[in-house]
């Protein structure tokens, strides 16, 4: 497998070189400040123990073996095929770390931040291997939670990106392409206007925070484990998406007071959308969804009770 370099190994840096050695990846860690990327060493080792308990890393000695703590950044860098930054969110601290980054690194290399909020663009503009930047933002921690959203700049070779993806894939993620870039990338939007209502309803009286939490762990998020939201609507009409659209649509837009469930959303969703849409085909993958809940809802009944 290629080499990866962690620049950066706190909280986050620390679970993508948990992911990237468990796979097979030579990990090089690297933090600014002395003494960190050492003492990630333990942190990792123990994340690589918990997961092989759980069966989800085969041999957790050989990972650790693939971690190597780097004496500089340049010591990080050399011969890379993958750099993963991981520094504070502030353009100017991003600026800094990518113009040493853009002079290390082999010019071969894809460059990638875990930035939640930033766009690339902000800090990438100025350096001469720009079309390798791209943000690379998981979810925390990322060697639990495999979503990895690659957001580019403008100038961010499209071939680049794809090739990204197949490092991601590659290393047990799962990738997703934000095609523009959008304050809050996808996962921030859906999380803030969930969060939002959830706020709302709380402070206006309609619920209690316990009855909210409860609706989203034992009803929304049972089905969201499984099923995306476009998923989960293609199941609750008899002819698939376009249908619900047709049946909901108007009253969802009167509940948001969005008009977004509109004919040329439908088409554009419908575009990209595999699968035919027929009583059939939603028999079959009801069937199938009915079967993961049963097993999901079994496994919650044997759950450790959570702490309070």
């Amino acid at each position: 497998m290629p080499k990866v370099a962690i620049v950066g190994s706190g909280l986050i840096g620390r679970a993508w070189a948990t992911v990237f050695c468990s796979h097979g990846w030579t990990t090089a860690l690297y933090d600014p400040v002395p003494g960190v990327a050492k003492a990630a060493k333990t942190h990792i080792a123990r994340n690589l123990k918990e997961l092989a308990a759980l069966g989800l890393v085969k041999d957790p000695k050989a990972s650790a073996e693939n971690l190597v703590v780097a004496r500089d950044l340049a010591d990080a860098l050399k011969g890379v095929a993958l750099v993963q930054e991981n520094g504070p969110e502030t353009v100017e601290a991003k600026i800094k770390i990518h113009t040493e980054i853009d002079k290390l690194a082999p010019p071969s290399a894809i460059v990638t931040s875990s930035t939640s909020f930033l766009f690339a663009s902000l800090w990438a503009k100025d350096l001469k291997h720009r079309k390798r930047v791209m943000v690379a933002h998981p979810v925390n921690p990322p060697h639990l939670v495999p979503i990895v959203e690659l957001c580019p700049s403008p100038w961010t070779d499209p071939k680049l990106v794809e090739k990204a993806r197949g490092y991601y894939e590659k290393a047990g993620q799962v990738p997703v392409t934000v095609r523009k870039e959008v304050n809050g990338f996808v996962l921030n939007r859906l999380q803030a206007v969930l969060m939002a209502e959830a706020f709302d309803l709380v402070g206006s009286g309609v619920v209690s925070p316990e009855d909210l939490d409860k609706t989203i762990r034992d009803g929304l998020g049972l089905r969201w484990s499984f099923l995306g939201p476009f998923e989960t609507i293609e199941l609750n009409a008899p002819a698939g998406i376009p249908d619900y659209n047709r049946r909901y649509g108007p009253s969802l837009a009167k509940l948001t007071g969005r008009d977004v469930f509109t004919a040329k959303n439908e088409k554009a969703i419908m575009a990209e959308w595999s699968g035919e849409q027929t009583p059939e085909r939603i028999a079959r993958l009801s069937k199938w969804r009915d079967g993961r809940l049963a097993a999901l809802k079994a496994h919650k009944r044997q759950a450790k009770k959570k702490p309070s």
